[in-house]
């Protein structure tokens, strides 16, 4: 069975739509693996600090099917489609590792390129699978962020918003 990472992210309503996206994820997908929650700046435009965390799952379903539940979930959360790529969001769900799969099918990328570029992706992947080798490079998770130029790093853990947290 695969194993599944999705980066979420939420600065609109962030506390109310991480512990909501938590439960949703968890009643899809059963027991997840849960980073700490991280706190970072909103990048490529000016807005609200986002809340963004790294999600584990495994699922039998196949990979356009975990697609489509994401989609499901961010829109019952008020996500619209018609924002641009850079603007404030009430919930973003993004697929970003399936099992060692590499695909690139129109909007399904993976691996996507945010976890080489973003901290906020990098540093929570690391934290829940330091182990894991990218796909493509072949390189764990913990050495890419410990390489990651972190000289601009505007983020910071703080305490997870209740849902999972035990």
């Amino acid at each position: 069975m695969p194993r599944g990472y999705i980066s979420l992210g939420s600065n609109i309503d962030k506390e109310k739509n991480v512990v909501s996206a938590l439960q949703a994820l968890e009643k899809q997908f059963g027991q997840l693996i849960v980073s700490s929650t991280y706190e970072s700046e909103a990048v490529g435009f000016t807005g609200e600090p986002f809340y963004n965390l790294m999600i584990g799952f495994d699922s039998e379903l196949d990979i356009k099917s975990v697609a489509k539940i994401l989609r499901q979930i961010e829109k019952q959360h008020g996500r619209t489609r018609n924002c641009k790529k850079f603007s404030a969001r009430t919930l973003d769900l993004d697929l970003i590792l399936f099992g060692d799969l590499i695909i690139s099918d129109g909007r399904l990328q993976i691996p996507r390129d945010e976890i080489e570029r973003y901290a906020f992706v990098l540093e929570p992947l690391a934290e829940i699978a330091p182990a894991l080798k990218h796909p493509v490079s072949h390189i764990t998770y913990a050495q890419l962020w410990e390489n990651f130029d972190k000289s601009k790093l505007t983020q910071h853990r703080v305490k997870t918003p209740t849902a999972l947290t035990k």
